[in-house]
């Protein structure tokens, strides 16, 4: 399943609209404070101007004494509404990453299985991670600092222009150019934004494709062509970043150069002198809105980075919406666990499309799998046995028909209930970072360390986790790793620990050396051993000694039957069973 990311900032600011919510009351405080704090700002002007005043005049020490301690209260009372205003938004940052992770989960919860077999890990994680961190700077900063960033320019602007309106003009002169100058770079920032994150999606995955078929790719000397997707990608990449950020360079650079500091206090200074001489103003007035001048160009950064953030918050957002949005299984009905153990497929179609009903994993579909026997699935790649055993395991529900359990609609049934009922080992094992003991255990986390090793010992495992250093105890995935056949015989005996009644094995010995795979058909003998068992294979030995035999060809049923009754009329089973 592709990432997705917004095809327009339109979308990325519904997303981030959807994400806020929890903490709408977090942001919509923050910026009452903020407003609070830019109104605030003023007070070194007003008391600069005071103490000019005072000074002209003549005034005792202790007037002057009262205006500083004005001044040091104001800003006093400033920082700390400030730090108020960001201690909430941290505050409502942490509350958002608690309730958007929480709800990740619960919805991954209900997802099914198949969903996580088709959706990159990867891309979990950067939702989970990545993308919230990502609207950290959005909701931890960006509240307080934009709301600063528009209040405090316009207060600070209506003194300057209440001192005078000629020197409020001569203060907002060189900024109305340099605003000019970024409403020009930022036109267009929000498509090329989502653009730049799809180009450097494709740089990212083109590397990870690389490097994960490196190894084959140096075996066969064909380092140069493998490579040539990731020189491409990066190549389109640059040239889109040098014609979309070289024009906005030269611009950028013309815009910093008429507010750097120099240029204003020359053009404030020089103007306002020619005032000061004329009668129309006080040098200390000129002064006063020289100052709020240069800090006029720090604001409009401010609010141009905090657009920036927007944009790739709203990518992120778009993907953290698109996760919450994941299809969900429907809740389970059935009361209770079905009392016998045969397996039903009625008159199945699914596609892993459901708006594609021309592409069609399996098409009308019924067979029978009797209580207590072992039915092998068979047929050429692509014919549908997979998605005949991830149906059984619920990893998606039928486009049509129904998969029954003892007559019980395996939809009906809750997670719980279904994987008490059955159990399945696959071609790739799935092992967790966690000890040994609790990766056997995970299906029965209650179940005794007795019961641990003598399901090891069932599966053919005991003797090779006994001779690791810590045994049980090992860790996997940090103090030790182990092979696939390894790892099939630990699936193998996690399997035997949960002891469904209805067992599905996926070509479970598809990736064994010779030496495994005779261990790993010694355990799963045992663990088939009184169950109802779907077999899916296309080696003599991984059906060999079945009840029966179903035959796959295209999404569609060939042929059903005993062993030798198939292979009396279908050939691809003759030639398999030799």
């Amino acid at each position: 399943m592709t990432e997705k990311t917004p095809t327009s900032p339109r979308s990325g600011q519904k997303a981030l609209k959807e994400v806020l919510g929890p903490i709408q009351g977090h942001i919509l405080l923050a910026r009452v404070l903020a407003v609070i704090a830019s109104v605030l700002a003023i007070a070194p002007y007003v008391a600069f101007l005071e103490l000019a005043r005072l000074a002209a005049e003549g005034a005792d020490r202790d007037r002057m004494m009262t205006v500083g301690m004005w001044l040091i209260s104001a800003f006093c009372l400033r920082l700390l509404i400030y730090f108020i205003g960001l201690t909430i938004t941290h505050f409502g940052d942490i509350k958002l990453g608690f309730v958007l992770r929480q709800r990740m989960i619960n919805r991954l919860a209900s997802a099914p299985l198949g969903w996580f077999t088709d959706t990159n890990s990867g891309r979990f994680r950067k939702s989970l991670h990545d993308d919230i961190a990502q609207i950290h700077q959005l909701v931890a900063h960006a509240p307080v600092d934009m709301t600063i960033a528009v209040v405090q320019p316009v207060v600070t602007l209506v003194f300057a222009f209440f001192v005078d309106y000629r020197l409020g003009l001569l203060a907002i002169s060189a900024i109305i150019v340099y605003a000019l100058t970024m409403m020009v770079q930022l036109r267009g920032m929000g498509d090329k934004t989502m653009e730049m994150d799809h180009r450097l999606g494709d740089v990212s995955a083109t590397m990870l494709e690389f490097a994960r078929g490196i190894t084959v790719v140096k075996a066969f000397g064909v380092t140069g062509q493998a490579h040539g997707a990731y020189r491409r990608a990066t190549k389109d990449f640059s040239v889109f970043y040098r014609g979309w950020c070289g024009p906005l360079l030269r611009l950028s650079a013309i815009g910093e150069a008429i507010v750097a500091v120099p240029l204003l206090l020359a053009i404030n200074i020089g103007v306002g002198t020619l005032m000061v001489q004329a009668g129309w103003v006080s040098f200390a007035e000129v002064l006063t809105t020289t100052l709020i001048a240069l800090t006029l160009p720090a604001c409009i950064t401010t609010f141009a980075t905090a657009g920036w953030s927007y944009q790739l918050a709203g990518a992120a957002a778009h993907r953290i919406v698109t996760l919450l949005h994941t299809e969900q299984l429907p809740a389970a009905t059935a009361p209770h666990l079905p009392s016998t153990y045969d397996v039903r497929f009625d008159d199945v179609s699914f596609s892993y499309r459901s708006d594609d009903t021309s592409d069609t994993a399996i098409d009308h579909v019924s067979f029978a799998l009797p209580e207590g026997t072992v039915t092998a699935l068979i047929g050429p790649s692509g014919s549908g046995k997979s998605t005949c055993a991830c149906l059984l395991a619920r990893f998606f529900d039928p486009t049509s028909g129904a998969v029954t359990i003892g007559g019980v609609d395996v939809a009906s049934l809750s997670a719980e209930q279904l994987y008490r009922t059955v159990s399945f080992v696959l071609q790739n094992p799935k092992l967790i970072r966690a000890s040994l003991h609790d990766n056997i255990a995970l299906g029965r986390p209650d179940a005794t360390r007795a019961d641990v090793e003598a399901a090891a010992k069932a599966a053919r495992i005991h003797d090779d986790i006994l001779a690791l250093p810590d045994g049980y105890d090992s860790v996997y995935g940090e103090e030790i790793f182990l092979s696939g056949g390894q790892a099939q015989r630990v699936a193998i005996a996690r399997a035997l620990l949960i002891d469904a009644p209805v067992l599905v094995l996926d070509e479970a010995t598809a990736y064994a050396d010779p030496e495994n795979e005779a261990l790993i058909q010694q355990a799963l003998s045992t663990l088939a051993r009184g169950r109802t068992v779907l077999v899916i294979g296309h080696r003599p030995e991984a059906i060999r000694g079945v009840d029966q035999v179903v035959v796959l060809e295209s999404g569609r049923l060939v042929a059903s039957g005993t062993p030798a009754e198939v292979a009396a009329v279908n050939p691809y089973y003759a030639a398999l069973a030799g």
